[in-house]
């Protein structure tokens, strides 16, 4: 890595194409030396095994609990007119494939099955996510998202914690499965200096996985399981328990325990005045025991007088001093029946408050502990999880272009959540949304995201968006495109505190050496054929 600063942009290199977009080899060059950062999300398939685990136990719950990543939300800008250098070199593009099936249909557009949401943790331990596409690879197994959904901008990690990708996510489903979070590569001028010019990055992902179903099994089987497994305890009959130890030996599936202890009030017993002190001692004299009770200053004082009539073992406590902020809290307490004791305050001449105090009051109680065998026995099973394949197989690719004119039609897809600056709040997050037009004649700049060189978009959507796919030539029958951007920062152009405009990176040829970079990463299985973990 070097450290200079961050990098401008280049001179325009021939004439741009206007009438449609150029193929290219997944390899093409770009003009510029290549400049990325690359980091592993997640390094080994058992730590990608636990991360999908994470995500999908319990019906999924850590996926609905995810909201909007909104560390932009109260920094809304004004774009103002940028400085207009954009391509760097040719245009070109790489075809998109795969599925076509719609995931459902909204004012006459049908939406992809390759957009999707990206779930991750923060350094601060927020459950967010972002929204992002499955596009075009190799090895059919990356994700295009913006930068800031992958890299920490907001905390003080590299990159986010148990990173996924849930293509179709639709109303808290994952209909395709999730796709763990590899590799991730993104420009260096973002990784090191949070230059929104450069916010996207690719990431390469694990094959798919469902958790499809338990099963039990015997303890040797249970013991050989590679992968997801948890023994549940059943209670049983002591016959069953007998039978089972008689059956199996002392190393079986049965086993005992003795049940909390259970305290009775019982009679003061016959020997009470004779055994006293024995009945004192913390575990008492044959299981009974002579117990503290605290009462009211009434109860105290009609409780009758001698051992033989229930006396007042402990009598009331000293009258002892209180600090005004316990007494004040007792006096809460006192009249929510909590606390039964007897409080004072005195006062100077002038009728203020100088000094508190406090009484409690208790009285004797014979009570028994009694303790069961409970009996329980071991019921083994193991989690079988479902390799779903590559990703661009199952949920279908965007393609990919760079060094495009701007002022072209696009599609915006995203998964908007968070609130308008004046606190509106229009979407939900359950379901994708989208925006159509036609992008800026020129491009936008915002300070405070370092911004020179964004294309803008007329689009009211908002945070959890970020990093939703800009698809052109999009086709609304086979639900793919060319994708030529990610929403990366929300504007007001207005000062309606409204978002109205959302801009986007321009991809040109340092993008695709990002990409390029990127898509030389595998695929690789987490789980094998029978649902077991892989090593």
């Amino acid at each position: 890595m070097n450290t200079r600063a961050k990098r401008l942009a280049l001179p325009l290199v021939g004439a741009l194409v206007t009438g449609g977009m150029i193929g290219t080899s997944f390899v093409g060059s770009a003009s510029a030396a290549p400049d990325w950062a690359t980091d592993a999300l997640t390094g080994k398939k058992p730590d990608a095994y636990a991360v999908a685990k994470f995500w999908l136990d319990a019906n999924g719950a850590a996926l609905k609990k995810a909201s909007e990543y909104n560390w932009d939300a109260k920094d809304v800008t004004k774009a103002v007119r940028g400085s207009g250098d954009t391509s760097d070199g040719k245009a070109g593009s790489v075809a998109p494939g795969g599925s076509t099936k719609p995931t459902g249909v909204v004012k006459n557009i049908n939406l992809p099955r390759t957009i999707g949401k990206v779930f991750f943790i923060t350094s601060k331990g927020e459950y967010r996510y972002c929204s992002a596409s499955a596009v075009q690879s190799r090895y059919a197994n990356l994700v295009a998202t913006a930068g800031h959904c992958v890299y920490d901008v907001d905390g003080n990690s590299d990159v986010m914690k148990n990173w996924v990708f849930v293509p179709g996510y639709f109303q808290g489903k994952a209909p395709l499965g999730i796709y763990v979070g590899q590799t991730a590569v993104t420009h260096y001028d973002f990784d090191n200096y949070e230059d929104f010019d450069r916010d996207y990055a690719f990431v390469a992902v694990y094959n798919g996985v469902q958790m499809t179903d338990k099963k039990e099994v015997v303890k040797s089987a249970y013991t050989a399981w590679a992968g997801d497994k948890w023994v549940e305890s059943k209670p049983v009959s002591a016959d069953d328990y007998n039978a089972g130890v008689d059956k199996y030996g002392p190393e079986g599936p049965f086993w005992k325990k003795l049940s909390d202890p259970e305290i009775a009030t019982v009679a003061k017993p016959a020997d009470a005045q004779q055994k006293f002190d024995e009945y004192l001692k913390d575990d008492g004299y044959k299981g009974v025991k002579v117990a503290a009770v605290e009462v009211t200053e009434a109860t105290f004082n009609a409780a009758p007088g001698g051992f033989d009539n229930n006396s007042k073992f402990l009598t009331k406590t000293t009258k002892l001093p209180i600090s005004q902020e316990e007494y004040k809290s007792l006096l809460a307490q006192k009249a929510d029946g909590k606390f039964l004791g007897k409080l004072e305050a005195t006062k100077d001449k002038n009728g203020n408050e100088t000094a508190w105090f406090k009484t409690q009051y208790f009285t004797k109680k014979w009570v028994k502990s009694t303790v069961k065998e409970l009996y329980f026995a071991d019921a083994y099973y193991v989690g079988i999880a479902k390799d779903l394949g590559r990703l661009g197989d199952v949920a279908g690719v965007q393609g990919l272009a760079w060094n495009q004119p701007v002022a072209q039609s696009v599609y915006a897809f995203g998964y908007p959540a968070d609130a308008h600056p004046d606190g509106n709040k229009p979407f939900t997050g359950l379901t994708p949304k989208w925006c159509a037009g036609k992008t800026s004649a020129q491009t936008f700049r915002a300070d405070a995201y370092k911004v020179a060189n964004h294309v803008a978009l007329k689009c009211s959507m908002t945070g959890g968006a970020d990093g939703g796919p800009w698809v052109t030539k999009y086709d609304n029958n086979k639900r793919i495109g060319y994708i030529n951007g990610v929403t990366s920062v929300f504007h007001d152009q207005d000062g309606n505190d409204r978002i109205d405009y959302i801009s986007s990176p321009y991809f040109d040829g340092e993008t695709l050496a990002v990409y390029n970079k990127a898509q030389a990463v595998q695929s690789v299985k987490i789980v094998g054929p029978n649902g077991e973990l892989l090593k």
